[in-house]
């Protein structure tokens, strides 16, 4: 264009429009938007303005970014901002990467600089930031961390022009050790800058906007800005296909009614544990092959699993592979040369990742979404879909892949009633129908991570006094949950390990033991991880194993979709060497299981009892919800939730997870030891008479004690830094994250009338 476009043609009678600065202006004209998306318009005023904090809820290229950074490059080109104007913290790396691509020509309209900080970062760029800070600064927690711990003495200078903190991805922070940790050092940036820096969080997820708030500014959440695009026209397809857990079959061999069998497929030693996935495979491969998708499997192994499986039938039909890994474990490049598949418009790509394409990256327009198992949450299921139907006009699509075993006489009781199913139809149902995802629990400890800060706080100062780390940390920052007095046990036991001394001043510094352990690269995370080994296959790195299995020469692995034989184990410098083989088995990856929600469990419940099929369901999807309900109707669950199997009882509460640990312990306490069977507890070795006699008691007794039940937990250390903490202040971190005395009270209760 040689000139800009008239107001009225670009945004007509947009005021929020005509408040940019010019050059930001001029940069929305040179793409040829036709107006500012809804979200956008309603950020730029309260964002301009600067008096409040703003939450930006959206769905994936919702325009969210923009919304955020239009207004805040204009508010820095017009205030002349000489120094840093703009901190943005993002969970990823590849996000960082990603946005500053899309950020960096944006602020060049400005005349400021766009900067990445991170591990991949070279030093000389961090330099040079440090001697000239200017413009804006993409940065994950642990760099902020280390940012504290190596520079603390230029905090304040560094600080002290910030005008704006963003927050990319805010969901993903919220209830997370991690999510503390930033809450931390977000604290600690507007203490170092002496004034309070207007807050802005980027989100997809938020069901209850009042969770992003609270998390976002911890002690006045109810001043924030909520701004959600209240656009919900977007058609959603759904399908749930169920399948039957079958016999193994040999590797690489299709189903007998897609293509003939190959002998020399057929010969391979190497088996499925689960068949069925051979047959969810097949039917990935006719359905998405020459087109983009992603396909999300709950862990990375079932990863590298299915996108073996899908690699060896493209080879087999002698076409190109279309089916690539994608899994934190890769290495960078190989990760990247992904994403940079999906967004090359000229080629199909189908990426099975876990949740590392869960976020925001930018990855082109993506067709569907496919789903191998239950989702792990609901919130993670709103954030998948959200990654389809980016365009206008496009339904967001989703196929989901659920697996049960095949009913036999021998089958346990629980597994009669088609839960796997169940539960993706309840939550399915909890996100459509209800628009909820899981609310995080804001009262917990994060003990963990308050000894990481203490630390850190020290270093950044050199020293500074309890009383002042007491107030930064707890009574102003976002460890509101103890006392002085149990901050001063916490010191205590931190004295006793050798972390911490306080000298004839009264200062706190950092033991011997502190030192060592603040200037490990390890302590910038909040979160622990396994010891890992590099793979290499000749001079490339394929990317790194938690050691959570035992390595040697001649052991046959797959990782990033092809087989390996491992060649050489280094284990002074952590490194596996590889050569292609024929054979091969996913390797064994750390996971962590997420709690499911109680809310989960009572829909679970309430689907049983409905008559409704959901049409999204498919031939076997129905079949397998008709046999859950029947067995459900067999049971009597409608009436009573107490059932003798042999010499056990299987308890069925439809509580969460949290609520069944809590009956669990409390049974315990009672001379019963439980198993917790999924949807059910089984109470070992006894009777439903005794098992009633005691709900019936502790119905009337009333409230349980979670503080009590924590007392015969033998091991409570769960997070990084735990082992360093007080027994007393562990077993109420214990009991705040892990129990639900009020659930389990109600189940009791129900199992009692």
């Amino acid at each position: 264009m040689a000139s800009p476009p008239s107001s009225s043609d670009s945004s007509p009678d947009s005021t929020a429009f005509q408040r940019l600065h010019p050059r930001v202006q001029r940069w929305i004209w040179d793409r040829e938007w036709p107006a500012l998306r809804p979200i956008q318009e309603r950020a730029i005023p309260p964002i301009l303005e600067a008096r409040s904090d703003v939450i930006i809820s959206a769905p994936t290229a919702g325009g969210k970014t923009e919304a955020a950074f239009l207004p805040i490059a204009s508010a820095l080109a017009a205030n002349e901002v000489e120094g840093l104007g703009c901190l943005c913290v993002s969970p990823l790396k590849a996000l960082i990467n990603d946005q500053h691509s899309r950020l960096e020509r944006l602020f060049e309209y400005v005349d400021l600089p766009a900067h990445r900080w991170h591990g991949d970062v070279s030093s000389s760029k961090k330099r040079d930031l440090m001697k000239a800070p200017r413009g804006l600064v993409l940065i994950t927690p642990e760099s902020l961390e280390a940012m504290f711990v190596s520079r603390g003495t230029t905090m304040p200078t560094l600080w002290r022009t910030v005008a704006y903190v963003v927050i990319d991805e805010l969901h993903a922070f919220i209830g997370t050790e991690r999510g503390r940790q930033l809450q931390s050092l977000l604290h600690r940036v507007e203490a170092a800058a002496g004034r309070r820096i207007p807050r802005v969080g980027l989100s997809a997820t938020l069901g209850d906007m009042t969770l992003g708030a609270r998390f976002l500014r911890q002690h006045d959440h109810e001043s924030v800005v909520t701004i959600v695009d209240a656009d919900d026209s977007k058609e959603v397809r759904l399908q749930l296909r169920g399948h039957i857990r079958t016999a193994p079959r040999p590797v690489g061999e299709p189903e007998d009614d897609v293509v003939s069998r190959d002998p020399a497929i057929e010969e391979a030693p190497e088996t499925d544990e689960d068949g069925s996935l051979r047959t969810i495979a097949d039917h990935l491969y006719r359905t998405l092959r020459g087109s983009n998708n992603l396909v999300f499997a709950n862990s990375r192994a079932r990863v590298e699993e299915l996108a073996d499986i899908l690699r060896r039938r493209c080879e087999h039909e002698l076409v190109p592979n279309e089916f690539l890994p994608h899994h934190g474990s890769l290495s960078k490049e190989l990760r990247e040369d992904v994403e940079a598949l999906l967004k090359d418009e000229s080629r199909a790509a189908n990426v099975v990742c876990t949740s590392t394409l869960e976020l925001g990256i930018d990855i082109g327009d993506v067709k569907s979404i496919a789903q191998v198992g239950v989702p792990p949450s609901v919130a993670s299921l709103r954030q998948r879909l959200g990654r389809s139907g980016r365009r206008d006009g496009e339904a967001a699509t989703m196929r989901a892949y659920i697996v049960e075993p095949e009913l036999t006489p021998d089958m346990p009781t629980q597994d009669t009633l088609r839960p796997q199913l169940v539960q993706a139809i309840a939550m399915i149902d909890l996100f459509v129908v209800d628009n909820w995802c899981e609310p995080s629990d804001p009262g917990q400890l994060h003990l963990s991570t308050l000894i990481q800060q203490t630390l850190s706080l020290i270093a950044q100062h050199g020293g500074i006094e309890a009383a002042r780390a007491f107030d930064l940390l707890c009574r102003t920052g976002p460890f509101g949950g103890l006392t002085p007095s149990d901050y001063a046990d916490l010191l205590r036991q931190l004295g006793r390990y050798d972390l911490v001394m306080q000298t004839g001043s009264g200062e706190l510094v950092l033991g011997v033991a502190g030192e060592q352990l603040v200037d490990h690269y390890t302590f910038f995370t909040a979160f622990s991880a396994p010891e890992e080994y590099r793979i290499a296959a000749g001079d490339r790195v394929l990317g790194s194993l938690p050691v959570v299995f035992a390595v040697y020469v001649g052991m046959h692995i797959i990782f990033a979709g092809r087989r390996w034989r491992v060649t050489d184990v280094d284990p002074m410098s952590k490194l596996l060497v590889v050569e292609p083989s024929s054979g091969g088995r996913p390797p064994t990856f750390e996971g962590s299981g997420i709690s499911v929600h109680s809310r989960v469990r009572a829909r679970m419940r309430d689907t049983y009892l409905s008559h409704d099929v959901p049409r999204y369901l498919d031939a076997v999807g129905r079949r397998l919800l008709e046999e859950g309900r029947e067995a459900f109707l067999r049971l009597d669950l409608k009436t009573r939730s107490l059932v003798t199997i042999g010499k056990d009882v299987a308890f069925f509460p439809w509580v969460g997870d949290r609520a069944m640990t809590t009956v669990a312990l409390w049974l315990k306490t009672q001379g019963i030891e439980t198993e917790l069977d999924g949807v059910s507890l089984t109470l070992l070795d006894c009777s439903v008479g005794r098992v009633a006699e005691l709900v019936a008691c502790q119905a009337q007794v009333g409230g349980l004690d979670s503080l009590a039940l924590a007392q015969i937990v033998p091991d409570l250390v769960r997070e990084k830094h735990d082992r360093f903490a007080p027994v007393s202040l562990l077993r109420r971190q214990f009991a705040v994250r892990e129990l639900d005395p009020v659930g389990a009270q109600e189940a009791i209760c129900a199992a009692a009338r």
